[in-house]
């Protein structure tokens, strides 16, 4: 591929549309899922949902200094996200998360977030209607 060669260009775009994540990042919007969004939680995992008007899920990941380093903390960041990442054609559109997540998963595996992960969106009823159909 050359550097002038269309192809390799729209290649390129898509792949930076596919990587493209969308995720909470200012604390105002971390403020209003904590005031006006449902939280439920389990051992490992705290989730915060709020409907909004937008067309696509965002998803906010806390993780506390008490939790771990911040190699620990940036392993569980990623272990949430590629939770959310691989489930969120099964959940429904239009929501905010903030998952917090608890030292007590510090040791955990990916199973095991995952787990917790799904269990949190299940008790928040945020499956969308045709999930068997989506789940391989």
């Amino acid at each position: 591929m050359a550097w002038g060669d269309p192809a390799a260009a729209q290649q390129i775009y898509l792949f930076k549309i596919m990587k493209r994540f969308h995720s909470i990042k200012k604390n105002g919007d971390f403020q209003l899922v904590y005031g006006e969004g449902k939280s439920f939680a389990n051992r490992f995992l705290v989730m915060y949902v709020r409907r909004t008007e937008g067309g696509h899920s965002r998803i906010g990941i806390s993780v506390s200094k008490k939790v771990g380093n911040s190699v620990v903390r940036h392993r569980m960041v990623r272990l949430v996200r590629e939770s959310f990442r691989l489930h969120e054609n099964v959940l429904k559109t239009g929501l905010d998360i903030v998952v917090v997540v608890r030292p007590a998963a510090k040791n955990e595996n990916f199973k095991g977030i995952e787990g917790a992960f799904l269990h949190l969106c299940g008790l928040h009823n945020i499956f969308s209607e045709n999930r068997s159909e989506q789940i391989c």
